[in-house]
């Protein structure tokens, strides 16, 4: 990766592989450390040493696994709940489904009327359990990863501006089939994991899940071809707004005050451009 601003300012290199120029450092100590020394943690990038478990090892329980997990990821699991609900609720009285999908969903010639809530709202509704499940399963495997690693604030806006940029891309294209799904949003996740693992590849951890999101993206991308009715643009809008969100987190520094709050500035920052190619077009 080529450091435009190298001329500007001084240069660090890995404490561990000292002819390695780096941008990382440990949020812990604060030692320079390359790609391949990075270890991922609850906050930031830690060097080999602070990741090392401190103490004796204890054994913990799955219930116990399971409240962490719940309890350090509560927008993963709050947005699968309302999207869960609110199918539910459609599918246990009919008439209140049709009246949610006929209110709610993006529906471009509404949109274009001054019902722009519907890029919203159209983001909360699915077709039928197959779709749902779909979408649920891919946010409970990728959502986790992506709060803990950023934070929960910092998660919420990048979900939120995937789906507003999946919304946007499809009103763009001008399509006049109403549209319903978090498959926006969901694609926003997936470019997001690619765009944060993107410089650890080199290494074999790194390599094999980045091999592994790329893949499944490339399945996922294939299947408009393969199966009538799905909405590619919004598919693709996510992909660009998730992607381009967390390459633009990655070059800020970890651990930094206020960085939380620098996040979900820039994920507002392209929510609100989504909302206004909506409105200009």
């Amino acid at each position: 990766m080529t450091d435009h601003g190298s001329h500007t300012t001084s240069t660090s290199y890995c404490y561990r592989h000292p002819g390695r120029a780096t941008r990382l450092s440990c949020s812990e100590c604060g030692r320079p450390i390359c790609v391949e020394c990075s270890r991922d943690a609850a906050v930031g990038q830690k060097c080999p040493e602070c990741a090392t478990p401190v103490g004796r090892n204890r054994v913990i329980d799955a219930r116990t696994i399971r409240h962490v997990d719940r309890a350090t990821t509560p927008v993963t699991w709050a947005l699968i709940a309302v999207n869960v609900a609110i199918f539910l609720i459609g599918r246990l009285d009919s008439e209140t489904g049709r009246e949610i999908f006929v209110n709610a969903a993006q529906y471009k010639p509404l949109i274009d009327n001054g019902e722009i809530w519907r890029v919203f709202t159209a983001m909360f509704l699915h077709a039928n359990f197959t779709h749902v499940l779909f979408n649920m399963w891919a946010l409970f495997l990728f959502g986790p990863a992506l709060e803990r690693r950023f934070g929960s604030a910092s998660f919420g806006a990048l979900y939120l501006a995937a789906g507003l940029g999946g919304g946007s891309l499809y009103h763009a294209v001008g399509r006049l089939d109403p549209a319903v799904g978090a498959s926006g949003a969901i694609f926003g996740l997936m470019g997001a994991l690619l765009a944060a693992t993107y410089r650890q590849r080199h290494t074999p951890a790194g390599s094999a899940v980045f091999s592994q999101l790329m893949l499944l993206l490339l399945i996922n991308l294939s299947l408009p071809f393969l199966i009538p009715n799905i909405a590619w643009e919004a598919h693709l809008g996510g992909l660009v707004a998730g992607a381009s969100i967390a390459a633009a987190w990655d070059k800020m520094p970890r651990g930094r005050a206020g960085a939380s709050a620098q996040r979900v500035i820039i994920a507002a920052a392209v929510s609100v451009v989504a909302i206004g190619a909506v409105l200009v077009l």
